[in-house]
């Protein structure tokens, strides 16, 4: 199994995934008013998004980063990625979202020039229709933000080709722009840990399942530019490893001292392995051992990042069946879809429907199976009791396609005519959210 970022593959086998990419189940006990995709399971993955969740229960402060790639309309499927930033936002986190024109231009041949006329028309003008808000939020340019780009420039010194290729899949033909634009990513996900961008904090991506390999690599970067290495070396005992030679002695004795702050008492230094031994501390507490040590690391010159956690929600598919593709217009309900259009596709969308109205009187509909339902699921019904009420009377039959399809096609035309009011007042508010340079 494969997972490529620049590709239109639809991913169904979540569990798979899960096995073969190490990715995590999402579990939302806890959440605060969670949002309507993380009540229905619609987010089924993450990873690191425990220190997220302790960040929240602790109302301490976390920040956001999302993108959007300015190579088409924005789309009900990128809309789930903004209800989830949106609901984050709600709670307090702040939020940065990355006009990616580098890798569009890199990957999809748009211009800039072109990439920041659909940014606009197509994506930010929706995103803040759709509610998201200003004072907490910046929408920049990754090609108009140097420090994106030097970050990433400098954080791919612990990459190599090997790599990249066993992540990307990249070939000898892969031009050298595409090679780099993922680096930018890495550059757009930990920039907002910068002191001018806010400091060190837990930071969230929201994202598809095909943006995991930009999510292994920021990871696997954040941890290698950290100076302490924090793992349990037996029970009850963390050892808490320099990885370079510099400044080996002064390190540790910052990180005990610091720690020595925080509460523990029992250490014992091994200078000659460049390691603090935290008798008094288990695997439990290496999450927070590793925040602790972050202002040590700022005072001796690094970068202190925490990393960056993810959550992944599922792909919504095609209305025509398979996978949604804006190649196949039938096949997805654009945002800026004229309402009546919008109204039209879901009446011709496949369903989840037996094959004659008396098989399902008969045995029930499978709304499993259903692009209407999907819609409902996703995006129309905000009620979890109607929803249920719907859901079990297409599976025993008391419920016809035909009634779901009018049902969802009214509701979508009028949350488009809603949106397209709300467009034409989000254009002069545009200055409240984008830093433009």
């Amino acid at each position: 199994m494969k997972i490529d970022p620049w590709s239109s593959t639809q991913y169904e086998d979540y569990a798979r995934l899960i096995d073969e990419f190490g990715i995590q189940p999402f579990d939302s006990t806890g959440l605060p008013n969670p949002c309507k995709l993380i009540r229905r399971g619609a987010i089924f993955g993450h990873r690191g998004f425990e220190l997220i969740k302790k960040a929240i229960l602790n109302r301490k402060r976390y920040v956001i980063l999302t993108g959007l790639m300015p190579s088409g309309n924005m789309h009900l499927g990128n809309k789930m990625v903004l209800d989830q930033v949106i609901y984050h936002q709600s709670l307090g986190a702040e939020v940065f979202v990355a006009v990616a024109d580098i890798e569009a231009y890199a990957t999809r041949n748009v211009s800039f020039e072109e990439a920041r006329k659909i940014a606009i028309e197509s994506y930010i003008l929706n995103y803040i229709a759709l509610g998201l808000m200003p004072g907490n939020c910046e929408i920049y340019f990754q090609s108009k933000r140097e420090a994106v780009k030097d970050l990433g420039y400098s954080l791919g010194k612990k990459v190599n080709w090997s790599e990249m290729k066993a992540i990307y899949g990249f070939e000898d033909s892969t031009n050298m722009a595409h090679v780099f634009s993922p680096l930018v990513q890495v550059g757009d996900i930990l920039h907002v840990q910068l002191e001018r961008y806010g400091g060190p904090r837990p930071t969230l991506v929201p994202v598809g399942v095909d943006q995991d390999p930009h999510m292994r690599l920021t990871r696997n970067l954040a941890s290698a530019y950290r100076l302490f290495s924090v793992k349990e070396v037996a029970e009850e005992n963390v050892g808490i490893f320099v990885k370079g030679d510099e400044n080996v002695e002064e390190l540790l004795d910052a990180a005990q001292k610091t720690l020595s702050e925080k509460g523990h008492e029992d250490f014992e230094s091994n200078y000659a392995y460049k390691a603090l031994y935290i008798k008094d501390a288990g695997k439990d507490d290496i999450t927070d051992i590793e925040a602790s040590l972050i202002p040590t690391e700022l005072t001796f010159g690094g970068y202190g990042f925490y990393l960056p956690s993810s959550s992944y929600n599922m792909f919504m598919s095609g209305l025509t069946g398979g996978k949604m593709s804006s190649s196949v217009p039938e096949s997805v309900i654009m945002l800026n879809d004229e309402p009546s259009v919008g109204a039209k596709k879901v009446m011709n969308a496949k369903t989840g429907g037996a094959i004659s109205l008396d098989e399902q009187k008969k045995s029930g509909g499978k709304p499993e199976d259903c692009t209407v339902y999907e819609l409902l699921l996703y995006h129309l019904v905000e009620d979890d009791d109607e929803l249920k009420d719907i859901y079990d009377a297409c599976k025993s039959g008391d419920r016809m396609c035909g009634e779901c399809k009018k049902y969802a096609a009214q509701m979508l035309e009028e949350f488009l005519r809603d949106l397209a009011k709300k467009r034409k007042s989000a254009r002069n508010r545009i200055d409240d959210y984008v830093v433009w340079e």
